[in-house]
């Protein structure tokens, strides 16, 4: 007999996420002893319970841009080595928590440049997660990734570090920050620079722009997934025919890394129940689910998967669907991934089945 698929059995299944930011996963506790620690006076709020609400309904605006100044209260109290790494160290024990078993957190240094050089931000992320992964009471892997903010000019800088930190747990590079006017092949010097170290690359693309942004994402910047990507629905007609982006999206199974409860807090749709991510995994496409920012949506992996297992009627056969579809495009070595797949996350769906 099944488990029954409730928010109890997915805590327990094993799950790989893939879009996670580090700066919109903090616990607000931290968030407030980081803020007292170094003099920072702008909070919303003085207790936690109020501050996490706080910033739930502040992101819950509907606009992509308000959702954004949420970030300037967990960025500013990420200016130190010591702040970054108990966040990073944080992060993986409660991903580990939520029964994530693989994860890829995203971060620009850049952000943290005030306090620190880049690399001290770099190397404080790799040495959290390591410590966290360390003392989490369930085995958990976490990769970095590193993002360039699209609208600044320091991607070279950043890519250089993705290739430089890659045998140190920086597993790709990301390109974030504002989609319109900010093409993904702006700075083409540090794509060449990924493209002759054979490093990996995400980029965020049809979340608030639309399907030319999805070219440009993969003809421009040469990206192997996509974060978010859900606009690609918009070549989607009501009988199932695709137009040729969405086409070469599914033909070449180009990864989606969907994040829905974000998705609707940043206006992009009216509901979950109306986001296309259950029309997109149906239709074949490559759909993964995430969480984009656990503290801003209130989100963790097990409640995203639940909501829209429960809001689509899937079974424990798509759940594992998408997790397998996570594995197969995680920035992981061809031996860490089969083991992941065939000694983690197929024997705990076999379990949960029996």
């Amino acid at each position: 007999m099944p488990a029954p698929l409730n928010a109890e059995n997915v805590r327990r299944a094993p799950k790989v996420l893939l879009h996670d930011h580090l700066d919109g996963g903090l616990r607000p506790q931290t968030v407030l002893e980081l803020a007292d620690e170094l003099g920072y006076r702008d909070l919303p709020a003085g207790d936690a319970e109020s501050l996490g609400r706080w910033f739930r309904d502040a992101a819950d605006s509907g606009s992509l841009e308000s959702y954004l100044e949420t970030f300037a209260h967990t960025v500013a109290v990420m200016q130190t080595p010591e702040a970054v790494q108990r966040v990073a160290r944080e992060c993986a024990l409660d991903l580990a928590a939520d029964g994530v078993v693989y994860a890829e957190v995203r971060m620009a240094p850049e952000l943290l440049s005030a306090g620190m050089p880049l690399e001290a931000a770099v190397e404080a992320m790799v040495d959290g997660y390591a410590q966290g992964a360390r003392e989490a009471g369930t085995p958990i892997r976490v990769g970095t990734l590193l993002c360039a903010m699209r609208q600044a000019e320091r991607w070279e800088e950043v890519a250089g570090l993705v290739v430089r930190y890659r045998d140190d747990g920086v597993v790709g590079f990301d390109l974030a920050g504002p989609e319109d006017g900010f093409p993904p092949d702006r700075i083409p010097a540090a794509l060449a620079l990924l493209d002759r170290a054979g490093a990996h690359r995400t980029v965020h693309a049809g979340e608030a722009a639309g399907i030319e942004s999805i070219r440009a994402a993969l003809d421009g910047a040469r990206a192997e997934r996509l974060g978010h990507g859900v606009r690609i629905a918009d070549e989607v007609a009501e009988d199932g025919s695709l137009g040729p982006v969405a086409q070469r999206v599914r033909d070449e199974q180009v990864t989606l890394e969907v994040a829905p409860s974000s998705n609707v807090q940043t206006g992009a749709y009216p509901s979950l129940a109306g986001h296309p991510v259950d029309r997109l995994h149906r239709l074949g496409f490559a759909v993964t689910l995430n969480t984009d920012n656990r503290l801003m949506s209130g989100v963790s992996v097990s409640s995203e998967v639940t909501d829209v297992a429960a809001t689509f009627g899937w079974t424990w056969d798509d759940v594992e669907t998408v997790t397998e579809r996570a594995v197969a495009a995680a920035f992981l070595p061809d031996g860490d991934r089969k083991r992941l797949l065939d000694d983690v996350v197929r024997p705990g769906y076999a379990a949960l089945r029996a």
